[in-house]
């Protein structure tokens, strides 16, 4: 399959991607909300032609940032606070494909704004759906100087576009696990097509440097750079706020939290907490669902064990007989995980492949996992290999892991200079990746 049967095959799914967010904003508006940018029209369409480029700053270069949901957006944050502090450029556009993800955007460029005086100019916008057509419209607007995808965010005609336009293309904190590389060996056209009109792969560990180079691809196009996710950093704001938030909720009580648990971890993270209950009656556990239409369900089953609990978004603060705190808010997490002892990363203990343990990890906290790791195999090497992270197969090595910990308060009191040695070994992605991109432009 080539790029032109690609292109054919999705303006026949017309009418059926119509009705799949008309469908999806049904259930949830959000979807339907800038509906027009996904065509490839700016929120500025109602004051100017769509065919009228916006005007290049000669002052700077304009870049654009894409980072298709909430994960990607996160693991774009310590990239997009240092491109916001840099010179060269004078406009940064960061898109999105889920709600979810425009919104962590969102409340991203509210705190840049907020804690730097930056002359760049920062807006969001929606990617628009992979037809050309939609893709020129965009691009028209726009006037870019450079793109930059997350991770896997790879789009035919989007990046057709940009090559026509002469718009280089980079592929950051790029992956390639082993599998996907033989799914995209089955369409050997397509994937060439794809990957000669990159400029460049900058690939973080040498694993997908070496299956990004099994599909053919030009050897000067792919390097190898870290992964931008060490480079996370816990600003002095969220630093305040995570301490007046564990002021408020422990008082001097022991606490874990379960990170982005999926409904199949539900019953484990649970019935492990009920066990560690009997041992440490005084445990508070903070459980956060990988997704917002998995919160209800989670407090139905919370409901269901009786369990003492509330809800974050409600706004209380738990009192001495609470024993659980379910966070149904959105981009909280870190904040949450600062309040916590011990971090649990769901997606882990199922087929999942588990979810990035980076994050409660950048607030000094040791880190369990279930054996499902493979979204962050390389990552978790690293992580185990400097202590910060413990693998367990089961609810039970769970409780028994977590028991064991809070046992030892003086070692969870040192934590913090093991998480704080991995980030100071592993960090400086971000510094290599943006001499790459100023390079390209």
């Amino acid at each position: 399959m080539n790029r032109q049967i690609y292109s054919l095959g999705l303006y026949c799914l017309f009418p059926i991607i119509l009705l799949y967010f008309l469908y999806r904003g049904i259930k949830d508006p959000r979807y339907l909300k800038h509906f027009a940018e996904r065509l490839g029209f700016s929120k500025k369409i109602e004051n100017s032609p769509f065919f009228k480029a916006e005007p290049k700053n000669a002052k700077g270069k304009t870049l654009l940032i894409h980072c298709a949901s909430v994960g990607e957006t996160k693991a774009s944050i310590p990239l997009i606070s240092h491109l916001f502090k840099n010179e060269k450029f004078s406009q940064i556009i960061i898109t999105n494909t889920t709600p979810t993800g425009r919104e962590e955007t969102e409340k991203l460029i509210s705190i840049l704004r907020q804690l730097n005086s930056s002359h760049v100019k920062i807006t969001n916008y929606y990617l628009p759906i992979d037809w050309s057509v939609c893709c020129q419209l965009f691009l028209n607007r726009l006037n870019l100087d450079v793109a930059v995808l997350m991770e896997t965010e790879l789009w035919p005609n989007f990046i057709h576009q940009c090559k026509r336009k002469n718009i280089p293309v980079i592929l950051a904190n790029a992956r390639m696990s082993e599998k996907s590389a033989t799914k995209y060996k089955r369409h050997p056209k397509l994937t060439k097509g794809i990957f000669s009109e990159l400029s460049l792969i900058a690939c973080q560990y040498q694993s997908d440097k070496t299956q990004f180079l099994s599909l053919d691809i030009n050897e000067r196009k792919v390097t190898c750079v870290g992964s931008i996710k060490f480079d996370i950093k816990i600003d002095k704001h969220l630093k305040n706020k995570q301490n007046q938030l564990k002021k408020l909720w422990r008082n001097h009580r022991p606490c874990w939290i379960a990170c982005s648990i999926h409904p199949g971890e539900f019953s484990a993270v649970l019935n492990c907490h009920k066990e560690l209950l009997t041992e440490y009656p005084n445990l508070l556990l903070i459980a956060v669902p990988r997704h917002p239409e998995q919160f209800e369900a989670l407090k139905i089953k919370t409901k269901d064990m009786q369990f003492n609990y509330i809800s974050r978004s409600e706004g209380q603060a738990p009192n001495e007989m609470t024993q659980l705190v379910i966070g149904d808010t959105m981009g909280e997490l870190t904040l949450l995980c600062g309040v916590a002892d011990i971090a649990f990363v769901g997606g882990s203990l199922i087929a999942r492949g588990g979810h990035n343990p980076l994050e409660p990890a950048a607030c000094g906290i040791p880190v369990l996992m279930g054996k499902s790791d493979y979204n962050f195999s390389d990552v978790s090497i690293i992580m185990q290999d400097n202590e910060c992270l413990c693998i367990v197969n089961n609810k039970k090595e769970l409780a028994s892991k977590i028991s064991s910990l809070l046992s030892q308060q003086d070692k969870l009191a040192q934590h913090h200079e093991k998480t704080q040695v991995l980030f100071e070994k592993n960090g400086q992605a971000v510094i290599r990746l943006t001499k790459m991109i100023e390079n390209l432009i």
